[in-house]
């Protein structure tokens, strides 16, 4: 037994002499003091190795920490949280609420706040254990990616927890091994909303006695050290009353990504073509449905029919659903039918895509619809929703008015918007006068890929998949 105890203790405790030492599996990576980009935006691991004399021998002993999205302060243990790329081209987010505060205790992949990019809405998980020393930004802010989100005191770490170690300037480790103090991990207590109008201000809020619960900086606290200081009236804790004054309200989220497409659709040359359509064969096709439905969490109404029909004519006319590469001059024939659906949330105008159309019974396209629409109202759609497009469908009528003229959600080269379906007299060939459901269509399309004659024929084959409901089903797959 005592012999086996020496084995081991020789096994873990060798001495450290530069024989003995062997080279990292890895290199380590090294950084340019001078670069502009900060260390959060170059992920890697490092293997740290501390050293303790003990009479003639040096031993060593590691321990690992990422730097993967993250910074650490060498002077007070504390890990700066930037934010990470969320997906392919975005360089900025809004911060769209936090789901912790300052002093709150945090553990591994627990979600710490919710960015909305141009594409989707996204919740940022911890990577690490510990306590929440400083929220950087407010509700509302527009975060550049590799900005400081949040500053977080990691605990302790045990085996196979993150071990962080507090290294002097010098590069050597802390003798002590004591924490850092409270005060100096946290600052002063507050909320981001306080810190931000404290930043408005040109006040150093922690400098402000706070008033609140442990000393927690209110806003009150604020505006009275700036009415002290001279940087606000007296008069600044009253509320206005006037509520005719101008309001600047910054654009975000979607609304953000709505003025860069429609910028750039702009500058494509679009021609327009416009039909009208009896739907009184689609009006009888959804009452059956309605009367036949055996599932109530399934609700019918006229766009299923709309979306495979027009799968089935973008079948006939491939061009119709294509892309334009204006840099090689050539026309991408799209294999998969993306179609998009233009919705209209209180968070702004986004279109979704149901994938794969062509592959979809009309119940799976009513099931999958139901699910985007629910997504979109909660600001719930992922990137992968609202990416792949092939071809927009822009239903207006079910807000109101007969057609409008949509401009391309490039980089398709045909979008279509819908009137509302009304009833209106309509003359049949012998003068008899009869009522029939109409819809006005108007399809945009891009000139520099579509002609008229190709949109006009693409039209007329979606039409009739539509006024004889039964064509689509004999050729549905």
């Amino acid at each position: 037994m005592i012999a086996r105890r020496i084995w081991r203790s020789h096994r873990y405790l060798r001495p450290f002499s530069s024989s003995s030492v062997r080279a990292p599996l890895f290199r380590i990576p090294e950084y340019n003091s001078q670069s502009s980009s900060s260390p959060a935006s170059r992920p890697f691991l490092v293997q740290s190795l501390s050293m303790k004399q003990v009479g003639s021998h040096f031993w060593g002993s590691r321990s690992w920490y990422s730097n993967e999205a993250m910074a650490i302060d060498s002077n007070s243990g504390l890990i700066d949280v930037p934010l990470a790329q969320t997906g392919e081209g975005i360089a900025e987010c809004e911060l769209l609420k936090w789901f912790v505060k300052e002093g709150d205790p945090v553990e591994e992949f627990q979600p710490l706040c919710e960015v909305q990019s141009d594409k989707a809405t996204i919740e940022i998980t911890s990577r690490f254990k510990g306590k929440v020393a400083l929220l950087s930004h407010a509700p509302g802010d527009i975060i550049k990616v590799g900005e400081t989100l949040v500053r977080l005191a990691v605990e302790d770490a045990e085996e196979d927890a993150l071990l962080v170690t507090s290294v002097s300037p010098t590069g050597n480790v802390n003798p002590s091994g004591s924490e850092p103090k409270a005060e100096n991990l946290v600052g002063a207590l507050s909320t981001p909303a306080v810190r931000n109008l404290a930043k408005d201000l040109g006040i150093d809020i922690n400098i402000v006695i706070g008033s609140g619960k442990d000393g927690r900086v209110l806003k009150e606290d604020v505006l009275r050290f700036g009415g002290q200081k001279g940087n606000v009236g007296g008069d600044s804790i009253s509320t206005i009353n006037s509520n005719f004054e101008d309001q600047t309200i910054p654009l975000r989220g979607f609304n953000r990504a709505m003025v860069k497409t429609m910028t750039m659709a702009t500058k494509v040359p679009h021609f327009h073509f416009v039909e009208e359509i009896n739907c009184d064969a689609l009006v009888e096709l959804k009452h059956f449905f309605k009367e036949n439905n055996t599932d109530s969490t399934v609700k019918h109404t006229f766009l299923p029919t709309l979306i495979k029909s027009l799968s089935m004519a973008l079948t006939k006319y491939p061009f119709v659903n294509s892309c334009f590469n204006e840099d090689s001059l050539e026309i991408i024939l799209k294999g998969s039918h993306n179609i998009g659906v233009a919705m209209a949330t209180e968070h702004g105008l986004v279109v979704p895509n149901i994938k794969n159309v062509q592959s979809l019974s009309l119940l799976e396209i009513t099931k999958e619809l139901s699910r985007l629409q629910h997504l979109a109202t909660n600001n719930k759609l992922s990137p992968e929703d609202v990416t792949g497009g092939t071809i927009t469908l822009s239903n207006i009528g079910a807000i109101g008015g007969k057609f409008g003229s949509p401009l391309l959600n490039l980089p398709e080269v045909a979008i279509i918007a819908l009137g509302r379906i009304e009833k209106v007299p309509k003359f049949s060939q012998d003068g008899t006068v009869y009522p029939a459901s109409m819809m006005m269509i108007n399809i945009a399309a891009d000139h520099r890929v579509l002609d008229g004659a190709t949109v006009a024929r693409f039209c007329c084959q979606w039409k009739q998949y539509i006024e004889k409901p039964e064509l689509l089903m004999l050729q549905m797959r």
